[in-house]
């Protein structure tokens, strides 16, 4: 009897250590022989911690599960209370298009053979039979762009790197997931790590680069602790086959996930945003040619070699190919991951797949590209899920986080968070983030209160123009967005 308990940081919270002790003591009471696996999230949060079943016909999940429904599982788990039929069956998850997600809450993280047996290191393969040239083009072809902020064409990105001049090159993983609402690059490091592992290889044989560096934040312990253990096994085999890989743990700073000052960080500098030029392509970590991708986009990179440039170009919608891990958060009735192609509206992902709110009061607004990104309001919600309609209604797709508010929101009070947001993290290198922020956080204050000057409004207005055009990243460029 094999039993599925997630092992992800949202199940741990909710007690997964104590079910899957208690599932395994109930199992020795009774006699039955059963396997403990201890999976990865399927992206389901509120039906975790999710248990899961293997049976002929698939695997049966039941959930949320508690410690008083454990002997019930050994009883009759037909009739279940908490039982939810078969997994891969659940709405939710029969609607998406999983192609970096598809192994994750499958698989064990922490078994290479299950990983192979699920299609993993086919792309790896693959890719050591072709030049450098040929995988760039067939990322360049496939599509891809950038999942972690702008939506840069990868492959061009790549193809930069490959055909610069260096004794050294890097690869470096941006896993510093920092936008409210996201836990895209948390999931794969819990659920999928040899997936990240497999990416930045192929990335290394692409462009020539023998150092890799993944470049995560301190609050994911569970998966720091859980990729570093996959990377020794990775290391053990010899999958790795020559390329150096390490990760790196930052300090927290949002602004670390701007791609230069993230390079600061990793050079064990103060977390600073370089002026560019020079790019990260031609002068990046320790002044050599450095790939920087967003853990999402390195983590596609299996599939896309694996199944070609042609099948994973199939999916979405103009110049947005490919699919997308959407993550439902805020206050939303089915909060969790869901990957879709692009092409979907907004309101379907909130009102169909996510449920409306949690309170069952109507939705004021939905806030898309983290915490400076832009509120889009119920009548916008024809808007489809696209890089480029997105822009359109000055908005961004960001690390593809949505964040869910009810009519009971302060938006004024939204306004002013993003300017104070902004005065905590930014780096300070540049006036009009440093300065423009807090002034911008003490005018919104006043309003707020219902105390502005005259002018107030105007002043903002002026305020929110300087930051956009003139702050040296995007941190001060995006704050006046939510304004």
């Amino acid at each position: 009897m094999r039993i599925f308990v997630p092992r992800d940081a949202v199940s741990l919270a909710l007690g997964a250590d104590l079910l899957a002790n208690a599932i395994a003591a109930e199992a020795a009471r009774r006699g039955v022989a059963a396997k403990i696996i201890r999976n990865g999230s399927r992206g389901m949060f509120w039906l975790e911690p999710l248990v899961e079943i293997e049976t002929p016909e698939g695997r049966t999940g039941f959930g949320p599960m508690t410690l008083a429904d454990v002997a019930g599982l050994f009883a009759d788990p037909a009739s279940h209370p908490k039982a939810l039929g078969l997994v891969e069956a659940l709405p939710f998850l029969a609607k998406q298009q999983r192609l970096t997600f598809a192994r994750c809450g499958i698989i064990d993280p922490l078994s290479l053979a299950d990983y192979r047996a699920h299609g993993g290191l086919a792309g790896l393969e693959r890719a050591r039979g072709m030049s450098a040239e040929a995988i760039c083009a067939e990322i360049t072809k496939s599509g891809l762009r950038g999942r972690g902020g702008a939506g840069f064409p990868t492959g061009v990105k790549w193809e930069t790197v490959r055909k610069a001049e260096a004794p050294q090159k890097y690869i470096v993983c941006n896993a510093d997931e920092g936008d409210s609402g996201t836990f895209a690059d948390r999931m794969i490091l819990e659920a999928d790590p040899f997936c990240l592992i497999e990416g930045m290889a192929i990335a290394g044989r692409a462009v020539g680069a023998s150092q890799g560096y993944v470049y995560c934040r301190s609050e994911y312990p569970n998966g720091i602790k859980i990729f570093n253990e996959a990377l020794a096994i990775a290391q053990e085999t010899g999958l790795l086959d020559g390329f150096a890989l390490e990760l790196r743990v930052g300090a927290g700073a949002y602004v670390c996930g701007e791609e230069t000052a993230l390079l600061e960080s990793l050079e064990g500098k103060r977390g600073m945003v370089r002026a560019k030029p020079p790019i990260p392509a031609l002068r990046g970590l320790f002044g050599q040619p450095t790939v920087i991708n967003n853990l999402i986009s390195l983590a596609t990179i299996p599939y896309i070699m694996a199944q070609g440039a042609e099948a994973y170009a199939s999916f979405g919608m103009g110049r947005s190919r490919g699919t997308m891990p959407v993550q439902l958060a805020g206050n939303i009735k089915h909060g969790g991951l869901f990957e879709t192609a692009f092409g979907i509206t907004l309101g379907e992902l909130v009102n169909e797949i996510g449920g409306g709110t949690a309170s069952g009061r109507p939705v004021r607004a939905v806030q898309a590209g983290g915490p400076l990104g832009a509120y889009f309001a119920p009548a916008q919600f024809e808007t489809p899920y696209d890089y480029e309609a997105f822009a359109a209604r000055n908005g961004l797709i960001g690390h593809g986080g949505l964040v869910v508010f009810d009519d009971t929101a302060n938006m004024a009070a939204m306004a002013r968070f993003a300017m104070e947001f902004c005065a905590h993290e930014s780096c300070g290198k540049c006036t009009p983030c440093r300065i423009g922020s807090t002034r911008g956080a003490e005018i919104l204050d006043r309003v707020v209160a219902g105390a502005s000057r005259p002018g107030d409004l105007d002043l903002v207005k002026d305020l929110c123009e300087t930051m956009k055009f003139g702050s040296l990243c995007a941190l001060g460029g995006f704050t006046p967005t939510p304004c």
